[in-house]
C-alpha cells in the first residue's frame, strides 16, 4: 500500500523536534484522535442500542449484558493484531483501513436493528463492533512513536482521552434520538455515524504520515511477552481502563435494571461518567509526567476503592443520588488512572534500558521498541477487564437482583492493584541504592539493580 512515508524520525533530538518534528507529530495526533474517537463510538454502540431494545425485542437484562460483553471481548482481542499492523502497513495507511472497517458493523446494525431479529444475529453484529476497540491499540502504538518521552504522558493521554470520549458522545447521540424521535428509532443513531466514518478515513488519508523507522520487530515482541512488567502493567490497566470501558458499557443498563429508569432517564445520565473519565485522561498523563506515573496510579486506585465503597452503600440503601455520585466518581478516577498507567509503560522500559547499561539513543531506542511492542498486549488485557465487569454485573443481577455483589468484587480488585503498584514501583528494595531522576522524571539507577521508584 502506498502513502506518505517519513524516512528519518528522531523526536528525542531537540533540534529535530523544534525545527519541524513537533508540528508533524501534532498533526498526526489530531487526526489519530478523530479516527480513534469514531472507533470508540462504534465499539460502544451496543451500550446505546440496548436502551432501545424494549419488550418487543424479547431480550432480558442478562441477554443485554451479554451483548455488550461480547463487543468488549472482541474489541480486546483485536487490539493485539492492530498493534502490529502499524509497523506492517504504516500508521497512516492502517488508520485509513481500520476506519473503513467500521462501516461493516455499523451498516449491519442499521440493517438488523428492529424487533423480530434473532438474538444470534444481534450477538454477531455486536461482536463485529469489536473492531472499533482495536483502533485504540493501533492509534496508541502509532502516536507513541511520534513523540519524545518527555511528551508521551501528555500526547498518549490526549490521544486516548479523545478516543475515550467517543463513549459518552455516542450515548449523547442516543439521548438526543430518544428524547426527540423516541425509543423506536435506533437507526437514526447509526445513520449519524456512517458518514462520520468516511470522514475519519478521508482525513487520515490526506493529513497523516507513515514512519519508516517503525518496523515490525519480532525480537521486541518476544522480549515484551517475556518481560514481567508487561504483565504487571496489564494487570494494573485492567483496573483502570477495564473499569472505564466496563462501566461505560454497563452504566445505562444498571440504571434501568436496578433503579427502574426508563430509556430516556437512563440515557440522560449515562454519558456524564464516561465524559468526565475521558476529559481527565490527559490530566492523568500530565500529572504522571510531573510527579511520576506510579504515585498517581497508586493514589487513583485508593480513591477508586473509596468511591466503590460509596457505590456499595448506595446500592444497599437504594439511594440513586449517592449511587450516581459514587459511580461518576469511579469514571473520573479511572480516566486519571488510564493516563498515569500508560505514561508508566515507556518510562519503565526506558529505565530497564538504563538498567542494562544503555545510555542516550541506545536506551531510548530500547524503550521505544519494548513499550511499542507491549502496548497492544497491555491494552488487550486491560479491555478484558471490561468484559469481566459486564459478566460480573450479569451474574450479580441473576443471583441477587442487584449489582452489589459485583461492586464488592471490584473493591477487592482495586485493593490488589494498590498493593501491586506499591510493591513493584514505589517500594524501594533494600538492596537498591537511591535512584536519581532525569529531566523526564524517569529513574536512572546508580547500581546494576534497577529501582522503579521514579517511574
Amino acid at each position: 500500500m502506498g502513502g506518505r512515508w517519513i524516512e528519518r524520525w528522531e523526536p528525542e533530538d531537540e533540534t529535530f523536534w523544534r525545527e519541524g518534528g513537533e508540528r508533524i507529530a501534532r498533526r498526526n495526533l489530531w487526526f489519530s484522535v478523530l479516527a480513534e474517537h469514531i472507533g470508540f463510538s462504534v465499539w460502544s454502540l451496543w451500550s446505546v442500542m440496548v436502551l432501545f431494545m424494549g419488550p418487543g425485542y424479547g431480550v432480558d437484562p442478562a441477554g443485554k449484558f451479554f451483548l455488550i460483553a461480547t463487543a468488549t471481548l472482541v474489541g480486546a482481542f483485536v487490539r493485539i493484531p492492530y498493534t502490529f499492523a502499524v509497523a506492517r502497513f504504516g500508521g497512516r495507511n492502517w488508520t485509513v483501513v481500520s476506519a473503513l472497517l467500521l462501516l461493516l458493523p455499523t451498516g449491519l446494525a442499521y440493517a438488523v436493528m428492529e424487533p423480530g431479529t434473532s438474538y444470534g444475529t444481534f450477538l454477531l453484529v455486536a461482536a463485529l463492533t469489536g473492531v472499533g476497540g482495536g483502533n485504540f491499540a493501533s492509534s496508541m502504538t502509532n502516536i507513541n512513536a511520534f513523540f519524545p518521552l518527555r511528551k508521551k504522558g501528555w500526547a498518549l493521554g490526549l490521544n486516548a482521552g479523545g478516543g475515550n470520549i467517543g463513549v459518552p458522545v455516542v450515548q449523547l447521540v442516543g439521548l438526543l434520538v430518544i428524547g426527540t424521535a423516541g425509543a423506536l428509532h435506533p437507526r437514526l443513531v447509526l445513520g449519524v455515524y456512517l458518514p462520520l466514518i468516511v470522514v475519519a478515513a478521508l482525513c487520515a488519508a490526506l493529513f497523516m504520515d507513515n514512519l519508516a523507522p517503525v518496523r515490525n520487530d519480532t525480537g521486541a515482541v518476544k522480549e515484551a511477552v517475556a518481560a514481567r512488567h508487561t504483565w504487571i502493567m496489564a494487570f494494573l490497566y485492567v483496573g483502570t481502563f477495564g473499569s472505564f470501558i466496563g462501566y461505560g458499557f454497563a452504566f445505562g443498563l444498571v440504571l434501568q435494571t436496578q433503579f427502574g429508569r426508563t430509556p430516556l432517564q437512563a440515557a440522560s445520565l449515562t454519558f456524564i461518567g464516561p465524559l468526565l473519565g475521558s476529559l481527565v485522561r490527559p490530566l492523568g498523563g500530565a500529572l504522571a509526567d510531573r510527579h511520576g506515573g506510579a504515585r498517581i496510579t497508586l493514589a487513583t486506585f485508593a480513591a477508586m476503592a473509596a468511591a466503590t465503597g460509596v457505590v456499595i452503600h448506595a446500592s444497599m440503601t437504594e439511594s440513586l443520588t449517592v449511587f450516581l455520585v459514587g459511580f461518576i466518581g469511579l469514571f473520573a478516577l479511572s480516566g486519571l488512572g488510564n493516563g498515569s498507567t500508560y505514561k508508566m509503560i515507556p518510562a519503565i522500559f526506558l529505565a530497564q534500558g538504563h538498567g542494562k547499561g544503555l545510555t542516550g539513543e541506545a536506551a531510548e531506542a530500547y524503550g521505544r521498541r519494548l513499550s511499542g511492542a507491549s502496548m497492544g498486549l497491555i491494552g488487550a488485557i486491560g479491555a478484558l477487564g471490561g468484559l469481566g465487569i459486564n459478566l460480573a454485573f450479569r451474574q450479580s443481577f441473576l443471583t441477587v437482583g442487584t449489582g452489589t455483589g459485583a461492586f464488592v468484587a471490584f473493591l477487592a480488585f482495586y485493593a490488589a492493584c494498590m498493593a501491586v503498584t506499591w510493591a513493584v514501583y514505589l517500594r524501594r528494595p533494600a538492596a537498591t541504592a537511591p535512584v536519581t531522576g532525569t529531566a523526564e522524571g524517569v529513574a536512572e539507577p546508580s547500581t546494576a539493580r534497577l529501582g522503579y521508584a521514579e517511574v
